[in-house]
């Protein structure tokens, strides 16, 4: 009987370890989510490919000149984009184009033709320039360049003698604001680009980026 019992005994031991080594031999893993979110980045460059500083240190009255600015998304978001070109102004005495004499009044210096593909925004006097703001009437995409806003401006043709060795500008200014979550709930997309710059415009005030106001 003492045998027998220590032969039971000898098995429920054995049984114990087997539980415990069978615990131990469960396969066990875990696993996470990680969102990684990259942070947008709207950034534009302007150029002007036509436009040769050197060929244009003098300028005659009525001379067309090569200029043509245009905006490309050098950023990862979509984005709308604007240009903005200030025209000198002056009171000055000009020539009708048969070469009659027209009265003196304050007048824009030069002039352009915009694009089908660019919208008008606003116009407004600032000190001495007559400040455009024009809105690409597509959603630029990262890489994606404008079509230029105009390709020449053309000096007034003034009467010589009044602005004799005066120096003259024509700041060209390229804007653009995130198209997500600006452009509004317009239908199309200068209503949009419209809104966003409204948006554009409050955001920037008095920073590096501001609109000529």
């Amino acid at each position: 009987m003492k045998n027998n019992m220590k032969k039971i005994l000898l098995l429920t031991g054995v049984l114990c370890l087997a539980s415990v080594g069978g615990v131990s031999a469960y396969l066990t893993d875990y696993d996470k989510v990680s969102n990684q979110f990259t942070i947008g980045k709207v950034d534009v460059e302007l150029t002007e490919d036509n436009w040769k500083p050197d060929d244009h240190k003098k300028i005659e009255p009525g001379k067309v000149i090569s200029k043509d600015p245009r905006i490309k998304n050098t950023g990862i978001n979509d984005a709308y984009a604007y240009l903005e070109v200030s025209i000198p102004t002056a009171n000055v005495i000009a020539a009708a184009d048969n070469g009659s004499r027209l009265e003196k009044r304050v007048q824009e210096l030069f002039s352009f033709q915009s694009k089908a593909s660019w919208t008008k925004l606003n116009s407004q006097k600032v000190g001495n320039n007559q400040v455009y703001v024009f809105a690409y009437n597509k959603i630029l995409k990262p890489q994606e360049t404008t079509e230029s806003l105009f390709d020449t401006v053309k000096f007034l043709n003034i009467i010589e003698g009044q602005l004799d060795g005066q120096q003259l500008e024509i700041p060209v200014r390229a804007y653009a604001i995130q198209a997500s979550y600006t452009g509004g709930d317009a239908e199309n997309v200068v209503e949009q680009a419209r809104s966003a710059y409204q948006k554009y415009v409050d955001q920037n005030k008095n920073q590096p980026g501001q609109v000529t106001e």
